[in-house]
Formats: C-alpha cells, sequence, structure tokens
C-alpha cells in the first residue's frame, strides 16, 4: 500500500512510502535536507515498521521537539494496511 503523508514542523512538507508485509520501502521526502532524507530512506528500507517507529520515533531537530525521521516514524506508525 502506498502512502502519501503531510509532515508539520520540519523543513519538508510531505513524506511517501509503501508499507507492504508490515515492511517500509521506497520513503521519499518532499523539501527538507535533501542528502539526510535519501540517506534515512535507504537506512529504513525493507525495515520492519515496528523496529522503524522504536528508532526513529521522538528523534528531534534542532530547538524542535520534532524532525523528519520523527514525522516519517509517526506516518508508518498511523499507517493501516489494506
Amino acid at each position: 500500500m502506498h502512502i502519501t503523508a503531510k509532515v508539520n514542523n520540519v523543513c519538508s512538507t510531505k513524506v511517501d512510502f509503501d508499507l507492504i508485509d508490515g515492511k517500509v520501502y521506497n520513503v521519499a521526502f518532499t523539501g527538507g535536507c535533501n542528502g539526510n532524507l535519501k540517506a534515512i530512506g535507504k537506512l529504513v528500507e525493507g525495515m520492519e515498521r515496528e523496529k522503524l517507529v522504536s528508532i526513529l520515533k521522538g528523534n528531534t531537530c534542532g530547538p524542535s521537539s520534532t524532525s523528519c525521521a520523527d514525522q516519517l516514524a509517526r506516518a508508518v506508525e498511523q499507517a493501516e494496511e489494506a
């Protein structure tokens, strides 16, 4: 299932990913720190959704209470597979 999620309070504006059999694939952010966000996508490719959430949820960026990685974790956590 393909998911597009709007992200909040970060430099990127949205994140797209596929959720297949409980694993995350093809993560792509729009906007934000291009190199870092591509790296996150590569690192989490094929990762179990629970593991991704446990690693990335709560990660912050500067003085913000969230980050692009945290927003990805929240989107994955909220996504439901069809």
